[in-house]
């Protein structure tokens, strides 16, 4: 026996064409007959956004039937919020951020990992006293207020005397003090620091146990609305990844022309630092490319239960799904290892 459908949806398929969205008539698709979405990005146009502009100056989302505008972040910006609220449909950042946004009940949800590995890390002076994240006793650290990853180490380490100050954004206190330490991505902040004379040393998070991937991600009622929109999104990125992981050229041409601050020199660092901390694919780039390991998801959850980040329990699978890396075509074809 057939449905009816209830006028006010009739209606409203009629003024949006066919298509719903969780805004109304923004699924309707476009002159060209492309779905559009929003990508929310978490930076500025960068070399570690690089896959996802492939993607794009390729027209591996064409391919797929979408037209996608990446939205360019910054520092201030809150791209969990905007994906919740459906002010872009896609966006970028990390596991932990994801668990904390589920356990305070936003309706997000991870499709895909971006790096299997957060570069994320502390930047020292090569003659510096610190070698281990241990040795922080006793020193200051600029790092971004409220950040969980430190947190985490204040906990495990039981420091006594660490101090902080607010992180800049900016190499420029730390070349001017001989003795400062800086939170930082090892993809860039070193570039500037060597680029102006310092010798410098790095120490990263994950080898301390606090291990997130970098994710990208999209609102749990967007993917129940439009799960093919969602697989095509996911299948043109990994692709576009894949074949950035080959040439980054034509990305590069993009990320330069959209962000002039963005030099070729600090794009090659970026890629080479990629390449050598096996950050986008892990050891096993053959299999690894956007996947998740449900054990590391479950080990993130319990790190922040007992950072009291998370307040109350759920169950972690709630904040990813691996529906759509099933279909491991993409990431086993061959390519280069970043």
């Amino acid at each position: 026996m057939s449905k009816r459908i209830p006028g006010y949806l009739l209606l409203l398929a009629l003024f949006c064409g066919t298509a719903f969205s969780v805004n109304g008539c923004s699924a309707k698709k476009t002159a060209n007959g492309l779905f559009p979405v929003k990508f929310q990005t978490d930076w500025y146009p960068q070399a570690e956004q690089g896959g996802f502009y492939n993607a794009l100056v390729k027209g591996y989302y064409k391919d797929e039937g979408l037209e996608v505008t990446i939205v360019p972040g910054g520092p201030y910006g809150n791209t969990l919020q905007l994906v919740a609220a459906n002010s872009a449909q896609f966006g970028m950042g990390s596991s932990d951020q994801i668990l904390e946004a589920v356990g305070n009940d936003e309706p997000l949800i991870a499709i895909g990992a971006t790096m299997q590995h957060d570069p994320q890390g502390i930047m020292v002076h090569a003659d510096s006293p610190v070698h281990t994240f241990a040795d922080l006793e006793g020193h200051t650290v600029a790092v971004k207020p409220g950040s969980t990853w430190f947190a985490y180490l204040e906990k495990k380490f039981k420091f006594d005397n660490l101090r902080t100050v607010p992180a800049t954004f900016s190499v420029s206190n730390f070349l001017e003090d001989p003795n400062y330490i800086q939170q930082i991505f090892i993809t860039s902040e070193p570039f500037f620091a060597r680029k102006s004379g310092a010798q410098v040393r790095t120490l990263l998070t994950s080898d301390t146990g606090y291990d997130p991937y970098r994710v990208f991600f999209t609102s749990t009622p967007f993917l129940s609305e439009h799960p093919e929109v969602v697989g095509k999104f996911v299948r043109a990125s990994l692709r576009g990844w894949r074949d950035y992981l080959n040439d980054p050229t034509a990305a590069d041409e993009e990320i330069a022309k959209l962000n002039p601050a963005m030099s070729r020199d600090q794009m090659a660092f970026t890629y080479q630092a990629l390449k050598d901390g096996r950050f986008i694919a892990g050891p096993d780039a053959a299999s690894q490319l956007g996947h998740f390991e449900p054990a590391r998801w479950n080990t993130m959850y319990r790190q922040l239960l007992e950072l009291k980040i998370v307040k109350k329990p759920f169950d972690p699978a709630k904040a990813y799904t691996l529906h759509f890396l099933s279909d491991s075509r993409l990431a086993a074809e061959p390519h280069g290892s970043l």
